[in-house]
């Protein structure tokens, strides 16, 4: 690095299963970041759909593969994990990407702030299309902030890098979990140490129809209320039940006029989180 230490080993994980129209794009935002100490996993689920055939085109830069059943994604992060060897971590699913810099990013934050289990930045939510949708910036990033997700405490998954050594103490990704592992994994992880954070864009989500987050929406959130009951937040998951069925329940019965409106705060909504993130500082000891 530019002061003479050695770079960070980063170990990179991709689960993937039938995602060939992007992994290409996502095994290529890796490689091509030029980042001198990485290990790259790529777990995949037995496709069947070409993407073995993409892989084995860039096996030579990668550290290992498979392609074989699983148990779902968790299991296939795990796999990765047991393999893994890098003192920083992270898991970047098959239909996003790292933008370039990003993992020379990361290791700058995490040689300024050793003492931290995780290390986050900013990421930007495209289209199929590449189109922005909002840009999202770490915000909330104690334990009970993040209990409350996505209201107080919210990070993008494929921004949020963590220690090695802490992802050990806390043991594997819940495989019960099919849709709010990652907000379960930064609860574990920020119950037992602090989180840095920057401004500064590393990854790029792409939001398709195929997303499981967006084409099962009700299970989603009702996986997030059993991550906040599980952590001791039995209260906190209650209340936002409740706001979510009064909502629904208004949305179901209300007039038209208000059904209107509540159309136009869905779509201003990422606007104004975007601006929420900007405005709001973040913890002392949240920031690098």
């Amino acid at each position: 690095m530019a002061d003479g230490r050695p770079w960070p080993r980063i170990s990179i994980i991709t689960p993937s299963f039938n995602q060939g129209q992007f992994i290409e794009r996502t095994i290529r935002s890796v490689l091509l970041q030029g980042y001198p100490n990485l290990e790259y996993f790529i777990m995949d689920g037995g496709s069947g759909d070409g993407t073995v055939e993409i892989i084995r085109k860039y096996e030579p830069w990668l550290t290992g593969w498979v392609s074989e059943k699983d148990r779902g994604q968790s299991h296939a992060i795990n796999k990765g994990l047991a393999r893994a060897t890098g003192t920083i971590v992270n898991w970047l699913n098959s239909d996003d990407i790292l933008l370039p810099g990003a993992l020379a990013g990361v290791a700058a934050l995490s040689v300024k702030r050793p003492d931290c289990v995780a290390w986050a930045g900013a990421c930007r939510r495209v289209d199929h299309k590449g189109r922005l949708i909002v840009t999202y910036q770490p915000r909330g990033l104690t334990r009970d902030q993040l209990a409350d997700w996505y209201h107080q405490g919210y990070v993008s998954q494929p921004a949020c890098f963590f220690s090695r050594a802490a992802s050990d103490r806390v043991g594997p990704v819940a495989e019960d979990l099919h849709y709010s592992l990652d907000m379960d994994y930064w609860i574990r992880l920020a119950g037992i140490g602090t989180f840095a954070a920057t401004d500064d864009l590393w990854c790029e989500e792409v939001s398709h129809p195929e997303c499981k987050c967006s084409a099962h929406a009700g299970m989603s959130a009702a996986e997030g209320y059993l991550v906040q009951m599980r952590h001791g937040y039995q209260e906190l998951a209650l209340k936002r039940m409740a706001e979510t069925l009064d909502e629904a329940n208004r949305l179901r019965t209300g007039t038209f006029l208000y059904r209107a409106v509540w159309q136009v705060n869905l779509l201003m909504r990422p606007l104004l989180d975007w601006i929420r993130g900007r405005r709001r500082p973040l913890p002392s000891e949240d920031r690098p």
